[in-house]
């Protein structure tokens, strides 16, 4: 591939660092947007057609460098690629490439609470004063569903003066991820709890702190038994460093004069943690959300929780479609039919998983380079718009 300039990595520029302020979690505003544009008419493309969607989405001055999507329905797999998966070697994306999936972290512990729900070990009206009585008396009443489902009204860590200082000096700075929810420890709610939806990266650190006060047990090792073993998951950790395991789908920050630069290890991952610090792979990340969103994690009694959506309510970045919150999961309905999932984005990345409600098809969708409402709403569209083609093609019939 010879279109771009080769990227180049090494010494973190100050170009960067404003990116990496406003990417460790992909924390964006929460505005209304539209469904992507698409004719209702329009027919699931066939595969040919999938395969030059992606081919445009990297062809464009600002798209990124490397594109993967993987479509599983049954045994059945297809990996549908373009561009490269580092520009140094031009090789592709491969779907063993570790990759840092950002909010779709957030599912993960959305997993674990829920599994620790059905032990009796957390109970969803569960309150932060109960469960962790050591946090700001202002957030007592909050609850661990209001958690889930981002109506906590707690303030986002992310977006505080004192951590934007931090890591825009030094993106790699290594945080106390327990200690993250200190940099708004002195504000108040934001609304009372339950009143109304704002995304808050706050939300699922306070998950995974109530999960280790209710077992005595590390999130990290919740992960591993909770979510990583039953699905078989083995190439997907909770890192806190920057260094990405080999081998890795290079991320990108799109430079207009001097093309793709490599930020796929300019940010570390302990300031984002339960909120968006997890590496997988998309054959991983495949596995998850067929479980995941299929139901085999939890009770049917759980997942009735679960599945009850709060219309309007978006994913960051916006997925395919109209979007609506559950607890630690989205609904995605397109003009094909609905699936159930996360986005996020980081630096270098932006990421959707999903899967139909018995978990049997899915998809994985991966671009390496972040792109938000903020920072590029054109090429934000033109991917929602090629996701919704993808999950046509998912769901058409058979």
């Amino acid at each position: 591939m010879s279109r771009r300039p080769h990227g180049r990595s090494g010494r973190i520029r100050p170009s960067l660092r404003l990116a990496a302020a406003t990417a460790v979690c992909g924390a964006l505003l929460a505005v209304s947007v539209p469904p992507a544009q698409a004719g209702a008419e329009r027919n699931p493309p066939p595969g040919a057609a999938l395969q030059q969607e992606l081919r445009e989405l990297v062809e464009r001055p600002d798209g990124p460098p490397g594109v993967i999507a993987v479509l599983a329905d049954g045994d059945r797999t297809q990996v549908y690629r373009a561009g490269v998966g580092d520009v140094q070697s031009g090789r592709p994306p491969r779907a063993t490439d570790h990759m840092r999936i950002a909010s779709v972290a957030k599912a993960f512990s959305g997993a674990v609470a829920l599994r620790l729900v059905d032990r009796g070990r957390l109970h969803l009206d569960d309150t932060i004063g109960e469960v962790l009585p050591g946090q700001p008396a202002a957030w007592h009443e909050v609850t661990l569903r209001q958690l889930l489902n981002h109506t906590s009204g707690l303030p986002d860590y992310s977006s505080s003066p004192g951590f934007i200082d931090i890591i825009s000096e030094d993106p790699r700075h290594h945080f106390d991820s327990r200690r993250l929810l200190d940099f708004v420890a002195d504000e108040d709610l934001g609304f009372p709890p339950g009143s109304r939806y704002a995304y808050s990266n706050s939300d699922n650190i306070a998950i995974a702190l109530m999960a280790e006060a209710a077992t005595g047990r590390r999130y990290e090792t919740l992960l591993r038994e909770l979510v990583y073993e039953p699905l078989g998951l083995k190439a997907t950790s909770l890192p806190q460093g920057y260094r990405l395991p080999d081998p890795y789908l290079h991320g990108y920050q799109i430079d207009p004069q001097e093309g793709p630069v490599d930020v796929s290890e300019a940010v570390g991952a302990s300031g984002a943690w339960a909120s968006g610090g997890i590496v997988s792979t998309p054959k991983d990340l495949t596995a998850f959300i067929r479980g995941y969103a299929g139901g085999t994690l939890v009770s049917e009694r759980t997942r009735r929780q679960q599945f009850r959506f709060i219309p309007g309510a978006l994913s960051q970045p916006p997925g395919p479609g109209r979007t609506e919150a559950g607890l630690g999961i989205f609904r995605y309905t397109t003009r094909c039919g609905t699936v159930y999932g996360h986005t996020g984005n980081t630096a270098g990345y932006t990421q959707l998983a999903a899967a139909t409600a018995d978990g049997r098809r899915s998809l994985t969708f991966t671009i390496t380079a972040q792109t938000s409402l903020t920072s590029n709403p054109d090429l934000l569209a033109h991917v929602r718009e090629v996701q919704e083609d993808f999950v046509c093609a998912l769901l058409r019939k058979k």
